[in-house]
């Protein structure tokens, strides 16, 4: 009989024991893979604390306060005139303005967040007399990148430019400029990318392209801002939407919040009651 009880202890004890070991291990895990995601979406890439820009009596943006992290995209939603391409311009350190901005912790101004950062503007401006290629090996001294020309090449070839390597900036049509500006933006391989109403001018390989590439950016835990009148274009991938009027912020939504309604109900409720 004490026998019998000795191995009925014995059992439940190792069970016990294998159950503790089961959820020390499980916990464990999830420890790890929260740190990795922690890691992923680690750091606030852009910070915006503040920004005031004038010109003249107009106040274009108003006290704008906005954080966006790794391995997010935040979208910029928001009517004509409504401050999105100023505040694209002041983030980058294109504009003067009140307030602060960082890049990974840099002032938005200096050299190293410079670096880190790259900017697709709403109108590409090519140099007129340089080739597609000579636009891309630009870049490439200019960041003091090596080994560039593998990346340079995949770029080119999937915005189909690879064709028009060695045509002049003056003679490309508006969505082929647009393509050009892509490229040389993401051959730094930046951490944050900010692109300024990015589709118009696409045709529709382009537009499925960048839309991928966005995607991309997002699982590489690189920090996306991207501006743009036209919601049906970015209801696809989003973690943070802004919508912005008048200068300021109306509403800031994170995916998940918006309780039934999509992104257009709640855009066009918002701008229709600030009329």
């Amino acid at each position: 009989m004490e026998n019998l009880k000795a191995i009925v202890t014995f059992v439940i004890v190792s069970f016990f024991l294998a159950l503790i070991s089961l959820l020390v291990l499980y916990y464990m895990k999830e420890f790890e893979e929260n740190d990795k995601y922690a890691q992923h979406l680690g750091g606030n890439m852009i910070i915006v604390k503040d920004l005031i820009k004038k010109y003249g009596k107009l106040t274009a943006n108003d006290g704008i306060n906005l954080t966006v992290n790794a391995g997010e995209i935040a979208i910029l939603l928001g009517p004509n005139g409504a401050g999105k391409s100023t505040l694209i311009k002041s983030i980058c350190g294109l504009l003067r303005f009140s307030g602060e901005v960082t890049i990974d912790g840099h002032d938005n101004r200096s050299l190293e967040a410079k670096r880190l950062l790259g900017y697709i503007p709403e109108f590409p401006t090519p140099f007129p007399m340089l080739t597609v290629n000579e636009h891309m090996e630009f870049i490439a001294k200019a960041y003091r990148l090596t080994d560039w020309q593998e990346r340079s090449e995949a770029l080119l070839e999937r915005f189909e430019l690879d064709d028009k390597k060695n045509k002049l900036g003056k003679e490309l049509s508006k969505g082929m400029q647009q393509k050009v500006s892509i490229c040389c933006a993401l051959l730094p391989d930046p951490k944050v990318v900010i692109f300024d109403e990015p589709l118009v001018g696409l045709d529709p390989h382009g537009i499925r392209e960048l839309k991928a590439v966005i995607s991309e950016l997002k699982d590489e835990g690189k920090a996306v801002l991207v501006s743009t009148h036209i919601i049906d274009s970015v209801e696809e991938s989003w973690d943070m939407t802004l919508i912005m009027n008048k200068g300021k912020f109306a509403r800031e939504i994170r995916r998940g919040e918006q309780f039934g309604e999509d992104l257009e109900e709640i855009y066009f409720s918002i701008i229709d009651e600030d009329k």
